[in-house]
């Protein structure tokens, strides 16, 4: 007799409520010694994320860059590769989202530039990538170690640029000058009074709905897509799909440009949407919460969306929090790596003692149901 299987809804699903439930248990103990109410702790977060559209317009641009940022991660990761270097291909295609406005922003309207600023972003997070990918597939060079390497690269060449090429002269700030104003992404605020609406303001953007459309291409792309089984195959074993045809240097590589292309897309919600210039640092560690994104959204687009706006909302929640009691931000990262901890490290703990109740229940028999 076959072992019962448990379906996905409960390996997956149930398990990921109940890990985040007690990272936010634990988060309950930790605002306890802090001497704040858990429960008056748990409702300020809830409004500060959701409880007004300002609110809400704050949660989703954080989580528009994380859903970049996450799916940077996913799709290598479905080749068996762990692209640490989100955080650089993200400050590159910054580079390049900068230069088509600065460059273009005067001469070409913004039904032209919209559509090369992502075109830019994207071959510039690329071509970052490609570099460690061409590494690993043709030399041997572990993933882990380059894109980390080219994460301080992509760092030092950008703080080179931004003080001796970018800097407006006679300013001391590290940061370029301000875009042209048709090169900047409608607000939704904007794009809703267009039509006759009022939402309030904040930095959502419509690069909001170029994230959506990303996440639905990779899931065509990994799942219904001739390459993206080659990644899958790749990812499941590299021996046997050798076996089988697949170049596991293409895969590499294919896996990689990909996967820097769209952390590149981080630069349009940030650059074009919100700051309107270059700055300093301004990825604020997004590629890096990029990967507990995809580890907690299983590497799935659903999920990894899903991710991204819990942690759109514990950035959002913890800015309103910390406002309120008057502790210290970082609280905000704490609370990241407790879901981190829960939902990557420990993330099995539970799955023994669910999948049991599960099966417990769903084989009882009839009788023992209807209470007979």
């Amino acid at each position: 007799m076959s072992q019962p299987r448990v379906p996905a809804w409960v390996s997956v699903g149930v398990l990921s409520v109940m890990n985040i439930g007690l990272a936010f248990l634990v988060s309950a103990i930790l605002f306890y010694y802090l001497d704040i109410n858990p429960l008056e702790a748990a409702e300020i977060m809830w409004y500060g994320a959701f409880g007004t559209g300002e609110g809400i317009g704050f949660t989703l641009y954080y989580a528009t860059g994380f859903i970049f940022t996450g799916l940077a991660v996913a799709v290598a990761f479905h080749a068996g590769l762990f692209n640490i270097g989100g955080e650089g291909q993200a400050y590159i295609g910054g580079l390049g989202v900068g230069l088509v406005c600065l460059l273009l922003g005067d001469l070409l309207p913004p039904l032209l530039l919209v559509p090369l600023a992502i075109i830019a972003g994207g071959l510039f997070g690329a071509a970052w990538a490609f570099i460690p990918a061409w590494l690993q597939a043709k030399r041997g060079s572990h993933i882990v170690i380059t894109t980390i390497m080219f994460n301080f690269i992509a760092a030092s060449l950008m703080a080179y640029l931004l003080v001796d090429v970018f800097k407006p002269a006679g300013s001391m700030a590290t940061e370029s000058k301000v875009f042209a104003v048709n090169s900047w992404l409608p607000k939704m605020s904007e794009l809703a009074a267009g039509l006759g609406m009022s939402i309030p303001n904040s930095p959502l953007n419509i690069s909001f709905f170029w994230a959506l459309i990303c996440a639905a291409l990779v899931w065509v792309f990994i799942w219904h897509s001739r390459w993206g089984y080659e990644i899958r195959a790749v990812g499941a074993s590299a021996s046997a799909s050798a076996y089988a045809g697949i170049s596991y240097p293409k895969v590499v590589i294919l896996a990689m440009v990909i996967s820097g292309m769209l952390a590149g897309f981080f630069a349009l919600n940030v650059l074009q949407g919100e700051l309107h210039q270059i700055k300093l640092n301004f990825v604020e560690g997004f590629g890096f919460t990029g990967i507990a994104v995809a580890l907690m959204g299983r590497n799935h687009p659903v999920g990894v969306i899903i991710a991204s706006l819990l942690f759109g909302f514990l950035y959002q929640g913890g800015a309103e929090l910390s406002f309120e009691f008057g502790v210290d931000r970082n609280i905000v990262v704490v609370l990241q790596g407790l879901v981190i901890l829960f939902c990557g490290a420990l993330e099995h703990m539970l799955r023994p003692r669910i999948e049991q109740i599960y099966l417990a229940l769903a084989h009882r028999p009839a009788t023992q149901v209807k209470g007979v």
